[in-house]
């Protein structure tokens, strides 16, 4: 018995951070929207008991610390599933760039289990379920366009964006999240973006979500990478509406109403440096 599931990479089409909890974890305020680049994994199960995964990227780690494996294990203990599944990631979304890449395959793995092994779970429990691996789990369960408070698990469905080709472009840097929320100064100078405001136009108008589109992360993440401002630069020059780091970073997207504008920026872009991974992709809703 075979399956396969496509696990749909994020960006953030705003991101805010209010405040820093007691527990150490920081309040945040963001718009979540998944797009078409995705991973896909196939489940087969045979007989016997365990989980393996084999992954097509050699630089993957398919150890019992990956986050699908982890998925796996969770749901398997704890309905008392004895059987053997054997998992193959095809990686697509670049790792350690801010789109949650590891995040969406666990939300893939357990929507999977759930399907194999008919636990008919609903999205809620599966979402419960994912918070406890990951603040970005339940997000990737649900898909399309949210925002997202508190550590990321409140999750509220939005319309979905005007239509956009997305370029993404993420440089050759690995940038770690806990460095950047902890070098992140909120005090009266900070500049917050207006998250309210951004919803207020995302599914009518392009041109006026470009203009208040924001990431309060870039105040930390861009001096460290200046590389970063370069892309963004670079993608407004040569015709994006808006363009935004997605997460902590480093990858950048721009939003383009044309999609040859976008072929043709990307071909600039990826001239700053040879090893970028650039793609241009477009808004995943359910």
């Amino acid at each position: 018995m075979s399956y396969s599931i496509n696990a749909y990479a994020k960006i953030n089409l705003g991101l805010d951070v209010l405040n820093k909890r007691a527990d150490g974890y920081h309040n945040l305020k963001m718009i979540m929207q998944t797009i078409d680049l995705h991973d896909t994994l196939t489940f087969t199960v045979s007989d016997g008991e365990g989980i393996s995964l084999e992954c097509d990227k050699s630089y993957l780690s398919c150890k019992e610390d990956n986050l699908v494996v982890r998925a796996a294990k969770l749901l398997m203990n704890r309905y008392n599933i004895h059987k053997h599944v054997d998992i193959f990631l095809n990686k697509n979304i670049p790792i350690a760039a801010g789109m949650a890449g590891g995040s969406t395959d666990a939300a893939a793995t357990l929507i999977a289990i759930n399907h194999l092994f008919n636990l008919g779970l609903d999205k809620k429990k599966l979402m419960e379920y994912g918070v406890t691996l990951g603040a970005d789990i339940p997000f990737c369960i649900l898909g399309g366009t949210a925002l997202s408070e508190g550590i990321g698990d409140i999750l509220t469905p939005l319309s979905a964006p005007v239509d956009a080709h997305i370029l993404i472009v993420k440089p050759d840097i690995d940038v770690s999240t806990g460095f950047v929320y902890g070098n992140l100064k909120l005090d009266d100078n900070t500049p917050h973006p207006d998250i309210n405001s951004i919803m207020e136009v995302l599914s009518t108008d392009m041109k006026k979500t470009g203009e208040r589109l924001g990431n309060i992360l870039e105040t930390v993440t861009i001096p460290a990478y200046p590389i970063i401002d370069c892309i963004k630069e670079c993608m407004n020059n040569n015709g994006a509406v808006t363009s935004l780091m997605s997460g902590s970073g480093p990858t950048v997207f721009g939003l383009f109403d044309d999609e040859n504008t976008a072929n043709q920026a990307l071909a600039h872009c990826l001239t700053l440096d040879n090893n970028m991974f650039g793609t241009i992709t477009g808004y995943h809703n359910n």
